[in-house]
């Protein structure tokens, strides 16, 4: 009979789903940027100042999701209510697109962003970056 050992330090599911979440956020926001930033060099008129702010808001973006991801892979507790306030702020983002037409994204976006939050509230989650 082959012996089994149980790793009790293993990432719980929902941990890990948060991660890849936002994770894969990061991912979709860097395709955004690049996108930015394609249209910044070939758009023939523009206000620089304001398209320059927004290329950066999408860098920083991306940046900061793929930090807290790895932060919380690590169980590094200090990087979940960064990480949340990032995903409460898809819930604006997604009613505006709501209101302007574009629920087919909004909701999604909104649900996106509470599930998250779901995820790196549950219980498993807490317990394993040690809040309990």
């Amino acid at each position: 009979m082959a012996r089994v050992t149980i790793d009790s330090d293993a990432a719980p599911d929902t941990l890990r789903w948060a991660v890849r979440l936002l994770r894969a956020e990061a991912v979709a926001l860097a395709l955004l940027a690049g996108w930015l930033i394609w249209a910044d060099l070939t758009a023939t008129k523009t206000d620089l100042v304001s398209a320059l702010f927004v290329t950066g808001f999408a860098i920083a973006g991306a940046a900061a999701l793929w930090a807290l991801g790895g932060a919380l892979a690590r169980r590094r507790a200090g990087a979940r209510a960064p990480a949340m306030v990032l995903q409460l702020m898809l819930l604006p983002v997604g009613w505006f697109m709501l209101q302007a037409g574009m629920g087919w994204l909004g909701v999604p976006l909104m649900a996106l962003g509470l599930g998250v939050c779901a995820l790196l509230l549950s219980p498993p989650t807490t317990r394993a970056l040690g809040f309990e």
